[in-house]
């Protein structure tokens, strides 16, 4: 109940923010250019803060999300998790012996890499149609556009944690070989960076779907191209020596490794830190300028 009263309150001030910025923005002299883009990058700021301001909702739409999608079922959100282990335990069985590793080394490598890429694929594919799938909200409730990209980005990570379940058995059997302790507790930084860039890209990815509608079928398919080109089920190391760099250049592969890296008990290698530090500078830069220059037509093109 407190946090019903507490998100209604916040549908309340946000309304009230709404009439004054729409107020502001009618204010502006179409002739006034300088002025007008001024409005919008303030506009693009105040979405971004609001956003931040309101989470108790997206936060709560996210929860709703993961209980909506398994009412009525006995397990819930965890058939999601049944049917990812035995994806992972499945493939690290058959592919261990066609790929002739060593099991103890690899079923860890595998099952790091899918919760990896399923945290990012499937968060990739959501921002993709997050507005389309969000229109009667947007069009109904005057909330801030990036919330419903903080809605998808809290709602895949609340499942992701329900998948670290899956390594509970994989750590109890392979303990020998992995060695945790010590970068475990860089997984919470590695998840606030892929969080950081699933805000970033999905204002990108989320506006762009929107406004090209072929775009979401597009990245559908690449992402099942990716999958396969990724480092996600195999190793970099069965690649000629002078291939090997090529993966290198793979940003999936970086992001993955943020995942798999302390799962597996590893560092993260220098050029992975590197991948990310500039893919996560690009997607701030390019989302900040997208989203203020083309935020007042994401409800048109709805």
């Amino acid at each position: 109940m407190p946090l019903l009263k507490n998100v209604t309150i916040s549908f309340m001030s946000i309304k009230q923010e709404a009439i004054i910025t729409d107020e502001q923005t009618v204010s502006v002299a179409l002739p006034q250019a300088g002025l007008m883009t001024k409005s919008q990058s303030q506009l693009a700021r105040q979405d971004l803060y609001d956003s931040l301001k309101h989470w108790r909702i997206w936060l709560m739409l996210a929860y709703q999300d993961i209980k909506l999608r398994y009412r009525r079922s006995v397990l819930g959100p965890f058939w999601i998790t049944i049917s990812m282990a035995i994806t992972v335990y499945s493939m690290g069985y058959l592919y261990s012996h066609l790929f002739r590793i060593n099991f103890d080394d690899y079923f860890p490598y595998l099952a790091g890499g899918i919760l990896g890429w399923s945290l990012i694929s499937t968060t990739i594919l959501d921002l993709v149609e997050v507005f389309i799938l969000s229109e009667n909200m947007i069009k109904q409730i005057k909330l801030p556009y990036t919330l419903y990209i903080h809605r998808v980005a809290a709602r895949n990570t609340i499942i992701f944690f329900h998948h670290l379940l899956i390594l509970v058995p994989v750590m109890i059997i392979f303990h020998h070989s992995l060695k945790t302790n010590s970068y475990l507790f860089y997984l919470l930084p590695g998840l606030l960076i892929i969080y950081v860039n699933s805000i970033s890209y999905g204002i990108i990815f989320a506006m762009i779907g929107t406004r090209y509608r072929d775009i979401p079928q597009i990245i559908k398919s690449f992402i099942s191209v990716v999958f396969f080109v990724t480092p996600v089920i195999w190793d970099p190391a069965v690649l000629p020596p002078d291939k090997r760099f090529l993966v290198s250049l793979n940003p999936f592969y970086s992001f993955i490794e943020l995942v798999r890296s302390p799962l597996t008990g590893h560092a993260l290698a220098f050029h992975h830190v590197l991948m990310v530090f500039a893919v996560t500078c690009i997607g701030l830069l390019v989302s900040y300028f997208i989203l203020a220059a083309r935020r007042a037509r994401i409800v048109y093109w709805i």
